[in-house]
């Protein structure tokens, strides 16, 4: 649910958009649980059909 400093695409983000650390863990943190809830959506909608 929160993001960490160990991901590298975590600082890559953080380079090239300009951010500071504080607001990259913000954005990163939303992006990360919109993946992992369309990831959950996405297997659930399988499997009905498998």
């Amino acid at each position: 649910m929160l993001a960490h400093v160990n991901d590298g695409g975590f600082w890559l983000v953080k380079e090239y958009c300009n951010l500071s650390i504080k607001d990259t863990i913000k954005t990163w943190t939303v992006m990360e649980t919109a993946v992992g809830v369309a990831g959950l959506a996405g297997v659930m909608a399988l499997s009905y059909f498998v």
